[in-house]
């Protein structure tokens, strides 16, 4: 994704991104990708804010929800989310929820404990994930292998 299609103009320059332009942010850095049944990525984002959203979170968490695969799946960089027109918490939540290549899952569940408001993006992040319409239409060993990776990072989130 070239940089120069995603605004990112210095946080101290500019008010934080409206979720409007967040959303749109992140449909256009995730365009072309797809889930694991083969469905456009963005319906996963737009389910996650949704259910943030739903959950009573704040615009803050919204915003984390639509982007909180960006760095992760490398639709945006690392670069991008330092210089991007978002509140410090809305970055904060964002870095807490991406997963680290090799990182022990216990590792990536304490920093998203220790986040304010990192673990209500990450709940409605997991409740669909494991939206069992969702799993149905992954083949078998798939399925259950997702469903206890889900499980157990509810498990040590405090969830189950």
């Amino acid at each position: 994704m070239a940089s120069q299609e995603i605004p990112s103009a210095s946080p101290a320059a500019h008010p934080p991104l409206s979720l409007a332009e967040v959303e749109a942010v992140a449909r256009r850095a995730h365009a072309g990708q797809t889930d694991k049944a083969g469905r456009p990525y963005t319906e996963h984002l737009a389910a996650v804010a949704a259910g943030v959203r739903e959950r009573g979170g704040s615009a803050e968490q919204i915003a984390a929800a639509w982007l909180h695969d960006a760095v992760e799946d490398a639709a945006l960089s690392e670069a991008w989310l330092d210089q991007a027109a978002l509140s410090p918490a809305t970055r904060a939540m964002v870095r807490a929820v991406t997963k680290r290549a090799g990182e022990p899952v216990e590792e990536y569940t304490a920093r998203i404990l220790a986040t304010p408001g990192a673990l209500l993006v990450k709940e409605a992040d997991l409740a669909h994930n494991a939206d069992p319409a969702r799993l149905a239409v992954l083949d078998a060993p798939t399925r259950e292998r997702l469903t206890a990776k889900y499980a157990r990072v509810r498990a040590l989130l405090g969830l189950a």
